[in-house]
């Protein structure tokens, strides 16, 4: 390690779906939160290390900045608030398609006391350069201390130069992490993690949102990995829909999520899912807790 190795916290907030957790992934080159095109879709503060000769960043992927309106929220927007007192750089992401009203917006509930990196995420979807380039001037007009960089986190486009901005104000220190850690969570974590994600990806409506994963067991032996997980939902009508007609819901929700853990585990998985009703569990804090909302 070098006497001017460079470690410290970079934290990504945002409004939901601005596009957070893809450019984490992008970032890493791991998929190691999982993404939708639904809100939401982030409960939890995930880190994601990345560790190189001369520096380790820290990132942080939260919650979509919200109004709460269930204590599920209020344990989200903790998050959020853990996030903002021990960054060291705070990247705010924001959908460069949204109006640049509802991002002053954002702002306005963040207290943000450290360098910021503004990125203006999804600028595929803009094909006219020339509107492109209004956008980002708007941006660098209103906050004109920051850094802004338009990126694609979906395309890759632009993502390589979001670390040099970065480490143009990491602290020097040693690394907080092992160099082989990618992130503080375990593979029990991931795994209902890559669950939900395939509930996000099968299910419409508010099956999602009123849907956490709970991993029951998790036995690794020589060849295979057993796993049984709970999917807990609110009312009885989403059991329901959960488990289809004959169990056919709920079987194809085995197979997609056992081929994404397979892959995420590198061996063979055999998974059961059960799925089991708890009344406005979003709202009560003994089963947040129960569920890792802590």
């Amino acid at each position: 390690m070098t006497e001017n190795f460079q470690s410290g916290f970079a934290n990504i907030f945002g409004a939901p779906n601005a596009g957070k957790s893809t450019l984490l992934n992008a970032l890493l080159g791991e998929h190691l939160v999982i993404t939708s095109h639904k809100v939401q879709t982030t409960r939890h503060r995930i880190l994601g290390i990345m560790t190189q000769p001369d520096y380790q960043i820290v990132f942080s992927d939260t919650p979509g900045v919200i109004d709460p309106k269930y204590k599920l929220h209020e344990k989200m927007m903790g998050y959020v608030k853990s996030a903002l007192e021990d960054a060291d750089v705070a990247i705010l992401v924001h959908d460069i398609t949204k109006p640049a009203e509802d991002f002053v917006e954002i702002c306005s509930h963040l207290k943000l006391t450290v360098p910021v990196i503004l990125l203006l995420n999804k600028i595929d979807r803009i094909s006219d350069p020339s509107v492109l380039e209004e956008h980002i001037a708007t941006y660098k007009k209103l906050f004109p201390n920051w850094d802004v960089q338009e990126v694609s986190a979906k395309k890759g486009t632009n993502i390589e130069k979001v670390v040099p901005l970065i480490l143009k104000s990491l602290p020097k220190c040693p690394p907080y992490y092992p160099d082989d850690n990618i992130s503080d969570r375990s593979e029990r974590f991931f795994v209902s993690e890559l669950i939900r994600e395939q509930i996000f990806a099968q299910f419409e409506e508010e099956i999602p949102y009123h849907a956490a994963v709970i991993i029951q067991s998790f036995e690794e032996k020589p060849n295979v990995c057993i796993i049984r997980a709970e999917i807990i939902v609110s009312r009885e009508t989403q059991k329901v829909i959960l488990l289809g007609k004959a169990g056919a819901m709920i079987k194809q929700l085995g197979i997609n999520s056992r081929l994404a853990i397979e892959e995420f585990l590198q061996k063979k998985v055999h998974l059961e899912l059960f799925v089991k009703v708890r009344p406005k569990w979003r709202d009560n804090e003994t089963y947040l807790r129960e569920y890792g909302y802590n």
